[in-house]
């Protein structure tokens, strides 16, 4: 028995000494990678696919004869790949549009716009408040036009082996031009795409959409950012202030991501996603509506829709919700930290004016880097050189809002020096 133990440990040592010795060797390939072993990581980290020759030889002497600069110019190169806007893109954006987070969806609006953005070098911020969206050129064959019922136009753009790299077939436009319903002002880039309230505003107490837009936007889930010490007094009727019969619990723990998400969700209160449960349960031919300043809601009396009257039975003397008035209480206590815009009200009415409050703080700018760096690098910044380069890459960024810039870095730091 003892020979055999002894021999196991021995097996055992010498695989973990075998793994040990091929990352070290791993390490040492990448340290000494030349020109074109870089050139060729950075468009394979880039588009998703190997450069061609003439490419290579002209990221190779671009990273020969510049260095650091020359790779950030290589990776500009890189992302004229098409495979860049329709795999690399689409699969770094798709897990946004759905709650389970999911990359394997059909392109759709929300995607769609958020790669135009991307080609088109827009400000990024606009993402979560422009009335802005692409389509599918409607006149190329086989493509449907687009519709504020289906998905149609998107995914024939999919199956149709066009490149969203061409503006001839990714078009911009602008969303209060395709949806009657839906006003310049209601509009907010993302939020106020179908896919988007598919997802988030379907069914529930439109919660979920800014839960997932904090989530996706600002990289923090409501756990992070639950602060009990402040006013509870926007939280819903809906929320029970005993649950299981102990108000503890809701003092300690569910007070703590009302305080601070209930205030903002009221912008959201004009919003909701219209389907057919019954014959459509997935919501696929769905639609987003919106209270205009003629509409009435029959359940509340007001513009506001029926769901944020959900349960209000649940805690009567909670807060009922008369409009789509919302204020940041996270512009004090411990979520100060995210970095708001002192030259912004911290208040407003609508989604629109909400998404200026996210996009213009620290912890966007933050987010979309983190997000990049991890999708082009594969892995989490980890060390002190890492988090000063994403400090550097924020910075850039943040100089035009242009998120190439931060693939373009991002690409030039991990490129195998």
């Amino acid at each position: 028995m003892t020979v055999l133990c002894t021999t196991r440990q021995l097996i055992k040592r010498t695989f973990l000494l075998t793994v040990l010795l091929a990352l070290v060797g791993t390490h040492a390939t990448i340290a000494s990678a030349g020109p074109r072993d870089q050139a060729k990581r950075i468009h394979e980290r880039i588009a998703g696919v190997p450069p061609s020759p003439e490419v290579l030889d002209q990221m190779a002497a671009n990273i020969t004869n510049n260095g650091t600069s020359g790779a950030v110019s290589a990776a500009y190169t890189a992302m004229e790949d098409p495979a860049f806007y329709d795999v690399t893109l689409k699969n770094f954006v798709a897990p946004w549009t759905n709650e389970a987070m999911s990359p394997f969806v059909p392109l759709n609006d929300y995607t769609a716009t958020v790669i135009g953005i991307v080609r088109d070098e827009h400000d990024f911020r606009r993402v979560l408040y422009d009335d802005i969206l692409y389509v599918g050129n409607a006149s190329l064959n086989g493509i449907s036009a687009y519709s504020t019922s289906n998905n149609d136009n998107y995914e024939d753009l999919e199956r149709s082996g066009y490149s969203l790299s061409d503006d001839n077939v990714l078009e911009q436009t602008t969303q209060s031009s395709l949806n009657s319903e839906l006003p310049t002002g209601a509009t907010a880039g993302v939020i106020t795409s179908r896919a988007a309230a598919r997802a988030f505003f379907s069914a529930g107490t439109n919660r979920a959409m800014f839960r997932f837009t904090l989530l996706n936007h600002m990289c923090n889930d409501l756990e992070q950012v639950a602060d009990v010490s402040l006013p509870p007094d926007r939280i819903r009727q809906d929320v029970s202030r005993s649950p299981g019969g102990d108000s503890r619990v809701f003092l300690s723990n569910c007070v703590g991501c009302h305080t601070g998400m209930d205030p903002m969700t009221q912008a959201f209160a004009y919003y909701d996603y219209q389907y057919n449960a019954g014959t459509d349960p997935d919501g696929e031919l769905g639609r987003l509506i919106y209270n205009s300043v003629s509409d009435v809601d029959p359940e509340t009396g007001t513009r506001v829709v029926a769901k944020y009257h959900i349960n209000s039975t649940t805690f009567e003397q909670g807060y009922v919700t008369p409009d789509d008035g919302w204020d940041n209480y996270w512009r004090s206590g411990t979520n100060r930290r995210l970095g708001w815009d002192g030259s912004l009200p911290g208040s407003g009415n609508g989604a629109k004016s909400l998404g200026r409050e996210f996009a213009n703080s620290d912890a966007f700018a933050q987010c979309q880097v983190k997000k990049v760096f991890r999708n082009v690098c594969l892995r989490e910044p980890s060390n002190d050189s890492d988090r000063s380069k994403i400090s550097e890459i924020v910075t850039s960024f943040r100089s035009g809002y242009n998120l190439k810039t931060a693939f373009a870095e991002s690409a030039a730091y991990c490129r195998g020096e």
